[in-house]
Formats: structure tokens, sequence, C-alpha cells
């Protein structure tokens, strides 16, 4: 039965592909590290301690190492590349860690003087810890299929006491199981219980194929990270994208539904309004006067230009608010007009003056006169 994608999502990330090849097959040695050595600098290092160590050039050998950073020393492997068959390799292809199986656990929080005996079908496989993370020594010891648990027993106190003191012994009964790991490149392995974890770089340190063909191999896995993320990225634009356009779409349908809404109150809200303007006039009426004759006292041209008034006369004034009043006046001279506008614009009680309708017959001249006051500057007249 295949899985849902709801069982993807709740068991995370399948685990990545790894490759575990046989102990019997590698030797192993350490490496002195100097302090602040770069990584680049370390992999020469073992480069060079594992041609000076083996019979074989370095391209004839499968090699890796482990080497957490600022560790005094690594642990290097290697294996004649003979030693493969090609149905060996193709199994290789597509996976993300190559390794001997005792490299898996060697992320595990191991005290000083730590022994781990690693079982397989074929033999043991002893690491050693004296200090720090990096072990002084790895030992392989095979066992025909005929052997018998006291043999194994035989054979593993004999490693244990080969490899020496030893303060706490980890027996793993099973060969290592590579799990899900915390992010892209991390290897973490599980074998009798314990973790072994080992951190992206170090763990890219451990993987024993060609070197160029690894170099490929990240180039194409970072490419294919970056075709992932951009394809995330569309995805998700894509999706805001969509929940724009239906935030759009309720805003539009609220927005409908608001201007509806208006629209059905208009009516309500427009008597309403005139409602209050003409409660509002009944107000100003019953309580306050209005003062037309003060008004046109304070318009009328001799006392806007009390020293040459101009010929200006009233004809008729009304005064429909507490603060303006309507003048129609006439003139037989037009050009006084504006002179006589801006005298009343200067006057200090006056806030505007409008000339509207100017008409001329019979050498007549007849306008409109609109004068606003601020509001108080009019008091009653005296009785």
């Amino acid at each position: 039965m295949s899985a849902s994608p709801a069982d993807f999502f709740r068991g995370g990330l399948p685990p990545p592909r790894a490759s575990l090849l046989p102990d019997s097959v590698f030797f192993a040695r350490t490496v002195a590290v100097a302090p602040g050595t770069p990584r680049a600098e370390v992999a020469g290092l073992v480069g060079l301690a594992l041609e000076g160590q083996s019979p074989f050039p370095l391209a004839q050998m499968y090699h890796g190492f482990y080497w957490p950073d600022g560790a005094d020393r690594a642990l290097a492997f290697a294996a004649y590349r003979r030693r493969f068959t090609a149905d060996q390799l193709e199994e290789w292809d597509g996976a993300d860690h190559v390794l001997p199986a005792f490299a898996a656990i060697l992320g595990i929080e191991a005290a000083p003087a730590t022994t781990a005996i690693l079982t397989s079908a074929a033999g043991l496989t002893c690491v050693r810890w004296d200090k720090g993370p990096v072990p002084a020594s790895v030992a392989y010891r095979p066992l025909p299929p005929e052997a018998t648990d006291a043999d194994r027993a035989a054979a593993r106190a004999d490693l244990i006491r080969s490899a020496g003191e030893a303060a706490r012994v980890l027996d793993l009964p099973s060969p290592p199981t590579v799990m899900a790991g915390g992010s892209d490149g991390d290897l973490v392995a599980e074998s009798g219980g314990l973790r072994s974890f080992i951190p992206a770089a170090a763990a890219a340190s451990l993987d024993v194929r060609d070197k160029g063909d690894l170099a490929a191999i990240a180039r194409d896995h970072g490419r294919g990270i970056l075709l992932w993320r951009a394809a995330i990225g569309a995805a998700a634009a894509c999706a805001a994208c969509a929940l724009i356009q239906l935030g759009l779409l309720g805003a539009g349908l609220w927005q409908k539904a608001r201007i509806a809404k208006v629209a059905a109150q208009k009516s309500t809200v427009a008597h309403i309004m005139e409602e209050q303007e003409l409660a509002g006039r009944i107000d100003e009426l019953s309580t306050k006067r209005l003062l037309p004759l003060e008004m046109i006292s304070a318009a009328s041209p001799e006392v806007a230009v009390p020293k040459n008034p101009p010929a200006i006369q009233f004809i008729h004034a009304s005064a429909s608010t507490l603060d303006t009043i309507e003048i129609t006046a006439q003139t037989s001279n037009a050009g006084e007009i504006p002179g006589y506008k801006t005298a009343l614009e200067r006057s200090p009680g006056i806030d505007r003056v409008e000339i509207q309708d100017q008409r001329a017959r019979d050498n007549v001249v007849t306008f409109k006169l609109i004068v606003t006051f601020k509001p108080g500057a009019l008091t009653p007249a005296a009785t």
C-alpha cells in the first residue's frame, strides 16, 4: 500500500540513502592535525599519510576521513579499489553517503577510554576512544560462518584487550541504520540504541567515492537544491497571488454590500439632515436676532468710504442668515463699484463681499451686493 501525502508530512523527510561498506576491506590510521588547520588542508594531510602507509598510490584507493572541526587528529581510512566489484559500484549510484559501516557510528557521544564493538555477520569491529571525539584506533576481526557464540566472545575479548584499557564497553549487536537527519547533508545513524550524529561537513569527508565524482555530485546536488527552492518560491508566489486575488474579491463584495447599504440609507440620512438643518434654523431664529438694519448701516457707502462716498443707492435688502445680507443697489457711475467693494472688504467686521448680476440700462448700473460679516462682528443698535 502506497503512502499518502498526509503520511509524508506526518513522517517528515525520508532518511538519506547510504551504502555501508564492509569494514573488512578498510584499514584505518590516525593523522595529527595542527590547531587552526582548515578542512581543505586536512584532506591533503590525509592523502599524504595514506600514500605513505599504503603500498598503493592514492588514485588506486577509495578513501575518506573523520575530522570534527577543531580536533587535534583525524581518522583516515582507505581500501584498494579492486576489492569492490562492478555490481557493488553500481549500488553507489544515487547514494547520499558511501562509507564503511564503522564510520557511521563515529558520531556517538563516547567518553574517554570507551570501546565500541560493532557486530556484523562476517566479523567484529572494535572502535576505541582514548580522548576527544576522534577514535584512537579501529580494528577488525573476521569470523568464519560456522563460528559459535563462544568463538565470538573470545574474539570480542581479544579485540578489547588488544585495543587497550577500556573503562566502558559498548556492544552494538547490529549494523548501523541511517536515519533522517536534522538538515541537508547531516548523517544520523542508530545502532544498539545509541545515536550517532555527524554534521554535514564531517559527513561529506567520510564518503570514499572518487573525489572528482563527488565534486560533480555536489554540483548536481546544489543545482537541484536551487531548482527545488525556485520551484517552492514560485509555488509560494502563486499561492500569495491567489490569496491576494481572493482578498480583492472579498473586498469587492464587501464594498458592493457597503455601497448598497449606503444607497439604501441615503434617503433616511437626507431626511435627517433636512430636519437637523430646519431645527438649527428654528433655534437660530428663536434664540438670536437678525440685524438687517445694522448690516445695511455697516455696508452703506457713507460708512465704507466716509471721506468721499460713492453715489451708490440701495434699492432693496434681505437678510437670510445672521451674518449675510443681500442688497440690490444702483449707480450711475459703474467705475465706483470696484473701489466700493475693496473698501467694504477692508472693513474689520466684514468677512467676504461679492458683486453679482451687474446690469446697465439707460446709464444706470444695477447690481446685487452680498456682504458676509464675521460672526459676532455686529451688535444690536441701542434702542
